[in-house]
């Protein structure tokens, strides 16, 4: 009492086609007809016009995105944001605009304005001072390779402050009263 199985080939034979010699290649050089892959003899890497070397930026298609001369000229400054890495999410850029912690060329900036080359960029994230100039208004998140090239980094240098510090011992557990009282002392004299 067993159930055949027969394939959808077998079962309507007036379905089935031979392929067709003239029928475009895919990019791993299989012939398709009907959806269906056909064999084809494998071809050399050399022999496809393929030198065997990777693109340095990943993939052509990101770095066509990234150029098309088609995109548009000017895009979201959350956006923009976001695509150049300047911030993990867009959700956190949409913030820092709100804030007021993003100005563009001097005015502070809502997350819909929108930035092109050569506009000038401040912004104060993760307690950092931001300054870029743009130099390509992406909207897609690319890599950190690529996103690198759309913008020129005029922060101001990193200084960590080497001052009157109280070093605290790992281990040592909470600190005393006075401990925190100097502590908070030298923390609002810094500021």
């Amino acid at each position: 009492m067993g159930v055949a199985v027969v394939s959808e080939a077998a079962a309507r034979p007036d379905r089935l086609r031979a392929p067709r010699a003239d029928a475009p290649p895919t990019r791993d050089g299989r012939r398709v007809r009907g959806g269906e892959p056909i064999a084809c003899p494998p071809q050399s890497r050399a022999a496809a016009g393929d030198s065997g070397r990777r693109d340095p930026f990943g993939t052509r298609a990101i770095l066509e995105r990234v150029t098309d001369p088609r995109a548009t000229d000017e895009t979201r400054i959350d956006r923009w944001l976001c695509a150049v890495r300047l911030v993990k999410t867009r959700p956190l850029a949409t913030r820092l605009c709100e804030g007021g912690h993003v100005l563009v060329n001097g005015s502070p900036a809502k997350p819909s304005t929108k930035v092109r080359a050569g506009d000038r960029v401040e912004a104060l994230i993760a307690d950092r001072e931001r300054v870029v100039e743009v130099v390509r208004p992406i909207e897609s998140r690319v890599g950190a390779a690529v996103a690198a090239t759309c913008y020129v980094d005029d922060s101001p240098p990193v200084v960590t402050e080497a001052g009157q510090e109280i070093m605290l011992i790992r281990g040592e557990g909470r600190p005393s009263k006075r401990l925190r009282r100097e502590l908070e002392r030298l923390r609002r004299a810094a500021d």
